[in-house]
């Protein structure tokens, strides 16, 4: 399949098959943009959950520190959000502050994911449009007196392959959209757990975790032993 056959195909269908071309590329660029954001921002995050976790309280000033570390990261925004509330606001008020952050970053994260959505309705549509006129060009050369009847069957051919070309950027681009949401699902996961940890290191009570834990109950034996 040389260049000037797919010139050739692309004439058969009016142009149809140039504008599929032209979905492609868009589609192509969508799914590298968002895998590169939403691949790193998992991964980043998942990092920043288990540093976050290992921390006890939470002060303004280690707040601070963190959210510059986490730069671009989404969970920068509640960082900042909990350090310009820290000491003033807690509990359900801090929780509803925080789950507004979040609210904010959503819109962020499915970012031009629409184009998918809509690429994967049109190409189909569109490629079956394309079949269609070259249905027209084929079975116009009936029309012509001592035609071939490969001529017929041949141009029949040409015209499906708008068809397969439209069929094949729409499974395409379901299969990144279907990924991509479910990265994005992911991600506000890590957000909500982010919000979690960060309640619970900013309600004022100390942070036992099983190694703190243990310490304690020693400590208590010791005490009882000893009285």
């Amino acid at each position: 399949m040389n260049l000037q056959y797919l010139i050739h195909l692309a004439n058969y269908s009016d142009g149809v098959l140039y504008v599929l071309g032209a979905l492609l590329l868009v589609e192509l660029s969508v799914i590298v943009d968002r895998f590169w954001f939403l691949r790193r921002t998992i991964l980043r995050g998942l990092i920043f959950v288990h540093e976050l976790g290992s921390h006890g309280r939470l002060d303004r000033d280690t707040l601070n520190q963190m959210a510059d570390g986490a730069s671009d990261l989404p969970e920068a925004s509640l960082l900042r959000m909990a350090a310009s509330h820290h000491g003033q606001v807690k509990g359900e008020g801090l929780a509803s502050r925080l789950e507004e952050s979040v609210l904010v970053l959503a819109p962020q994260l499915d970012r031009r994911l629409w184009l998918l959505d809509t690429i994967i309705t049109l190409a189909p549509l569109l490629g079956l449009f394309g079949t269609i006129i070259g249905m027209f060009h084929a079975f116009s050369v009936l029309a012509t007196p001592g035609h071939a009847p490969t001529a017929v069957t041949g141009g029949v051919a040409d015209a499906l392959v708008a068809t397969a070309t439209g069929l094949f950027i729409a499974m395409l681009g379901l299969m990144a959209f279907n990924a991509f949401n479910n990265q994005v699902r992911q991600i506000l996961l890590q957000l909500d757990s982010v919000k979690t940890m960060l309640l619970n290191r900013m309600d004022g009570q100390p942070m036992i975790t099983p190694h703190n834990g243990e310490q304690q109950r020693s400590e208590m034996l010791s005490v009882a032993r000893a009285s």
